[in-house]
């Protein structure tokens, strides 16, 4: 365990080494890459280098031994599975090459080659990919491999160095990592040609085994920083067919003597070419309204004065992106044609926001939109401006043509008949009538046809032009039968008290009234107050509408001179004198009524009911004898008390 910690402590500090080599890397910007030497792509395995590249030697399989490489595009369970499987190159796919290396027991160059056509007295970055193969394990070389260390050179063809860097120890690590190092170098005046060489100057052994690739020397200057007026982003739109012109500027750093500036644009992918005359940090591109559709890249190049009409010698800018979009395809489509008063309907598509004009000043943002109860000054040309996401706007329009509509209207709005008459109807302003109901007429597709409804009916007529347009009127016709009478139930009352009568009456009526008209409060409502001196009959009669007819209903007004209450009964089963019944209390619907026993026990009672006592207390005869009874009429008067005598 402790010697597994040492391990990753070293594996850390190396990578933390492995960073400050990679920060040596160019700070500021770029020119294109001079050299990418990328091995090549295909089957395995790759060719073998150029005898001047390498002091190692080639073999084909896919693990190379001490002081021996290979060119593959992907490795497989090499030495006991001790150093990674690798199924791409640094780039991840394509079937790329990379260089495999097995470092020679003595530290020596494992490459070396000479990079032709710099320019003098100009700046470059030098930059590769390496990864440490061996796996960071406990069982691959006791736990300790030896870790690849490479120096590079940097030296003119004579041998004199212009700049070295060293990666320090590449550490061992459990997963297959790539890391990019490298240096920044400047040539001297008159200089063109350099030697680069790598050196592992770690021993091989156990360890020390790397793979080389996408080896790149690019010019490095000073730190350009593009930019659009008014914008903080890199990419902006114009619209096709829209003449506009776009500032374009770019801030240079310090770095260069003499710096001198070039323009230059790519359209739709191509490579980047000079624009003739732009030969400053800012540049006003102007974009005819006749400018392709496409994407246009823009950055400056920078370099030494005298250096700038040779690409190897110059930096270039990150690129600025102006896309001339293509008018949006702009519908516009509208209902027409419609019929006056109904709803124009207007519907864009194509564009993302719409803008509508027309006639009458008519203006909307709205989409789709409905024009309600439109009018005949409403047709015309409808115009509609749509704009897509980028704001790029196109035209489109709609005729609208607005028919008159009819003016329907009825003879009568409102009528009466008697039931099983009929009415003649009648429809004008169209050429073709339509009713609604259709099955109490003898025609419903005719302006006047003859109506016999059972029952009162709205009637709706559709009247259509010539122009398939329409309009509706409505006519009712109130349907009366004979009125339904009901005077209300009979009512007892004792003599000198009033009652009220409640009679009713269902249907269309002119009149009614109460007859005779003797000891009533008033013969033409509903609910008069009667009083009458002896029993008599009201009668309750009703006059239909329009002539159609007269019912009438009678209720009986029964009296009682008093309320006599019997003191004795025999409930022996002769039928004479059975129960106690007290007749009048009729006149009371609401009373209470209790017998009690001469032992206070209540023996009979009952509540707005009307059955007399038979004698009995659950359903066994009583005792002959007295019994004290309690009548309370809820009416408010005082409460009737006496005795009761049960003979048998």
């Amino acid at each position: 365990m402790l010697n597994n910690i040492k391990i990753y402590f070293v594996f850390f500090i190396l990578q933390f080494l492995a960073l400050n080599i990679a920060a040596q890397l160019c700070s500021g910007s770029f020119g294109d890459p001079l050299v990418k030497m990328t091995f090549g792509s295909g089957a395995n395995p790759g060719a073998p280098l150029a005898a001047a590249t390498t002091n190692y030697q080639y073999v084909s399989n896919d693990c190379p031994n001490d002081g021996f490489y290979t060119v593959r595009n992907a490795t497989n369970s090499c030495f006991g599975n001790n150093w990674f499987t690798l199924n791409a190159d640094h780039t991840g796919g394509g079937n790329g090459y990379f260089m495999l290396v097995n470092a020679s027991i003595l530290p020596s160059a494992f490459y070396i080659d000479t990079v032709r056509g710099l320019c003098g007295n100009s700046t470059y970055e030098f930059a590769a990919w390496i990864m440490n193969v061996s796996i960071l394990q406990p069982s691959g070389c006791g736990g300790n491999p030896i870790q690849p260390n490479i120096t590079f050179s940097i030296e003119k063809l004579d041998g004199t160095v212009l700049q070295t860097s060293n990666t320090n120890n590449i550490a061992t690590t459990t997963n297959a990592i790539w890391n990019q190092f490298g240096l920044v170098f400047t040539t001297p005046a008159g200089v063109s040609d350099i030697v680069l060489r790598m050196t592992n100057n770690a021993s091989g052994g156990c360890g020390n085994d790397l793979a080389l690739d996408d080896i790149t020397f690019r010019p490095c200057g000073p730190q350009l920083t593009p930019s659009i007026t008014g914008t903080t982003s890199l990419n902006t739109t114009v619209c096709e067919g829209v003449a506009q012109n776009v500032q374009l500027n770019c801030l240079v750093s310090a770095g260069f003597n003499n710096a001198t500036y070039q323009w230059q644009e790519s359209f739709n992918g191509s490579v980047f070419t000079d624009i003739i005359g732009e030969n400053s940090i800012t540049m006003v591109k102007n974009f005819l309204s006749t400018a392709p559709i496409g994407i246009y890249k823009y950055r400056l190049s920078v370099a030494e004065a005298g250096n700038l009409a040779t690409p190897q010698c110059r930096i270039s800018s990150a690129p600025i992106t102006i896309t001339v979009n293509k008018k949006p395809t702009v519908f516009a489509n509208s209902n027409s044609p419609i019929c006056a008063k109904s709803s124009i309907v207007l519907t864009g598509s194509g564009a993302v926001t719409y803008q509508w004009l027309g006639p009458n000043g008519f203006n909307s943002s709205l989409n789709p939109i409905n024009i309600n109860n439109a009018k005949l000054i409403d047709a015309g040309t409808y115009f509609v401006t749509g704009k897509d996401a980028f704001g790029c706007d196109n035209t489109a329009n709609t005729m609208v043509i607005i028919n008159a509509a009819p003016t329907a209207t009825t003879l009568f709005t409102d009528t009466t008949i008697c039931l099983g008459n009929s009415i003649l109807l009648s429809a004008s302003g169209g050429g073709a009538y339509a009713w609604l109901p259709s099955n109490t007429l003898t025609d419903a597709t005719i302006a006047n046809p003859k109506a016999t409804p059972t029952d009162s009916t709205n009637y709706m007529v559709v009247v259509t032009n010539a122009q398939n347009c329409n309009d509706t009127a409505f006519t009712k016709v109130r349907v009366v039968n004979k009125p339904i009478v009901n005077a209300g139930v009979d009512k007892i009352i004792v003599a000198n008290k009033n009652v009220q009568l409640n009679g009713s009456i269902t249907g269309l009526i002119d009149n009614f009234i109460w007859t005779p008209n003797e000891n009533i409060t008033n013969v033409n409502i509903l609910n008069p107050t009667v009083n009458p001196s002896f029993e008599k009959k009201y009668t309750l009669t009703a006059t239909a509408k329009n002539g159609c007819g007269i019912a009438f209903d009678e209720v009986n007004v029964k009296i009682y001179e008093g309320i006599f209450i019997p003191n004795i009964f025999t409930p022996n089963g002769d039928s004479k004198n059975d129960t106690w019944n007290i007749p009048a209390l009729e006149a009371y619907p609401l009373h209470e009524l209790i017998v009690y026993n001469r032992y206070g026990q209540i023996v009979f009672e009952r509540r707005q009911s009307f059955k007399p006592w038979d004698g009995k207390y659950n359903g066994l005869p009583q005792p002959n004898g007295s019994y004290v009874y309690a009548i309370d009429l809820k009416n408010g008067d005082p409460i009737l008390k006496g005795t009761l005598i049960i003979v048998r």
